[in-house]
């Protein structure tokens, strides 16, 4: 009987191990995220330089929590919700580390715009709010993830179509300033990418969040129709 308490101990220690691990890596991509935006905001080279770097730590966190997750299945062979809760696990972490090198991306957009040296990002003002809303996003996500919170996942998967007209306003304003000023064309096609960039992050914490919903109600919601989602967060 003790060997069995003790192996089931150790068993639960592994999954909120790597529970834990999946919200460190969310604030590592989240900062990561922050960062790109605000070497922007504050034509800070550094920032974006830190934002680069910090990619290597972000791709190496996803590789040890696949590691992690591929022994806990291959010791412990889970059933039903704790197999449920690893299975979203593999996936998030993949999300999380594609939030990282979109971070990277607009880092690296962001020193080819700096290059240009203009006083003024066309739509900058714009931009800050739609990374205001991507940041909530997944704010909520990696909260709902850690309460295993399904309404809360259900408002971040309902709140992505409100970044998706976020990001095709600023693209007619983008096209509109390029052909008001063809000067402007290369500095708006960067921005462009980071508003992509941007809405991918967003689209990265909805995945999350239904993760989270899958867990919580056993039910796979990725690309259901809005009726089917709605009706399964109300079960």
């Amino acid at each position: 009987m003790f060997g069995t308490t003790h192996a089931s101990k150790q068993y639960d220690q592994d999954l909120e191990e790597i529970r834990s691990s999946v919200l460190r890596m969310g604030g590592m991509v989240e900062r990561q995220f922050h960062d790109a935006i605000k070497g922007i905001t504050e034509r800070n080279i550094a920032l974006f330089d830190q934002t680069i770097r910090s990619d290597q730590d972000v791709n190496q966190m996803e590789v040890s929590l696949d590691a992690q997750c591929v022994e806990v299945i291959a010791r412990r062979q889970p059933a039903a919700n704790d197999l449920r809760m690893i299975l979203a696990v593999s996936k998030a972490i993949t999300d999380l580390e594609r939030i990282g090198d979109e971070s990277t991306k607009i880092a690296r957009t962001g020193r080819e715009i700096m290059a240009r040296s203009l006083q003024v990002i066309p739509c900058q003002a714009d931009i800050e709010l739609m990374t205001h809303h991507a940041v909530h996003m997944l704010q909520t996500a990696l909260d709902a993830f850690a309460r295993l919170d399904a309404a809360a996942a259900g408002r971040v998967i309902a709140e992505d179509e409100e970044i998706d007209v976020r990001f095709r306003a600023i693209q007619r304003q983008l096209i509109t300033h390029m052909m008001e000023d063809s000067r402007l064309i290369g500095t708006a096609i960067d921005v462009t990418f980071i508003a992509k960039s941007i809405e991918r992050v967003g689209d990265h914490a909805k995945n999350i969040a239904e993760y989270v919903v899958y867990m919580v109600k056993g039910t796979d919601i990725r690309h259901a129709p809005r009726e089917t989602v709605e009706e399964t967060l109300k079960s």
